[in-house]
């Protein structure tokens, strides 16, 4: 696997940023289209008026100043929030023997970047030194802390067949079979996960509408843009990730690899946006419930079912 690290950390920067610039745009356009399909009305009126129209009111917003905030934090949860985002991307390979740093522990990376945003989403409802903030904060603590072993099992699934923690091995081991064929839980636990980290969906309840906005809640102009985007970034990663661990990235034929990867990316992210405007926002005791006593098991299952058929493949 080519490694632009290699050619220079800028153009592993420029790459990293520009997947995640496509995918934030791609992802509020894709948004837009399916409030427009469930809701009704034009397409093009979701996409100018409700929100290109609505960011632009809200970056000519004032900025919002609270009692004695931690100002230095609260700036920076977002930029903290999305390099996260950026370090998950950076370890996936976007393009057959792409990647801005597709190294041998790839998802451990990505273990330890989905831990950080638990720092991140936390620092920027704690700062802020509001109550509805800090319980924001608290919920994602909370969820974020019910999913992790889960997405370890499911990317440790992933990585049985390829005998590596490489995100390139990965992809490479899924030339003749993809892993949502063979490992058939992995890719539903994988959206659950993203849709928790990135508080999207079902599991939107950092900033839900019942806590006022939750971290958000004290936060307005371009801080209230930049968290919005930060949230975006960090679904596009899982949707890059997901269409790399089971939908075998870059290999289809006929298409350039690239090509591939981007419209399997699509696909993963078209799903996390479809659950988030069709399922309803659950109660934080909800989730917590579900992911111990049914998501949990049923990586545990995942995983025995992934090593079996590894297993069995190997001819051991």
């Amino acid at each position: 696997m080519e490694d632009v690290t290699a050619a220079g950390p800028l153009l592993s920067v420029l790459l990293v940023g520009g997947v995640l610039a496509a995918g934030v745009l791609t992802l509020t356009l894709l948004d837009a289209a399916l409030s427009a399909a469930i809701a009704g009305g034009g397409w093009w009126r979701s996409v100018a008026g409700e929100t290109f129209g609505r960011a632009a009111l809200v970056w000519q917003q004032r900025g919002t100043i609270t009692e004695r905030p931690d100002v230095t934090l609260w700036l920076l949860a977002p930029g903290f929030y999305g390099a996260c985002a950026a370090a998950a991307v950076a370890v996936v390979p976007v393009a057959e023997g792409i990647a801005a740093a597709d190294v041998r522990t790839g998802i451990v990376v990505f273990g330890a970047v989905e831990v950080l945003t638990m720092v991140a989403v936390y620092v920027h409802g704690w700062s802020a030194n509001s109550y509805l903030s800090l319980i924001g904060g608290y919920r994602f603590l909370a969820v974020v802390f019910s999913t992790l072993l889960i997405s370890m099992f499911v990317l440790i699934g992933a990585a049985l067949p390829a005998e590596s923690l490489s995100f390139g091995a990965i992809v490479d081991s899924q030339a003749t079979l993809w892993n949502v064929v063979r490992q058939p839980l992995g890719l539903p636990l994988w959206l659950a996960v993203g849709l928790a980290t990135a508080f999207w969906g079902p599991f939107q309840l950092a900033d839900a509408a019942d806590l006022a906005g939750g971290t958000s809640a004290e936060t307005s102009g371009p801080h209230r843009l930049a968290w919005a985007a930060a949230r975006r970034a960090m679904l596009v990663a899982y949707a890059v990730a997901g269409a790399a661990v089971f939908l075998g990235g870059h290999h289809g034929p006929w298409l350039p690899g690239w090509l591939w990867m981007a419209l399997k990316s699509i696909a993963v992210l078209t799903l996390l946006l479809a659950s988030g405007h069709l399922a309803g926002r659950w109660r934080a005791e909800r989730v917590v419930t579900v992911a111990w006593t049914v998501l949990l098991p049923a990586s545990f299952v995942h995983l025995v079912e992934a090593g079996s058929v590894a297993l069995l493949a190997s001819g051991g």
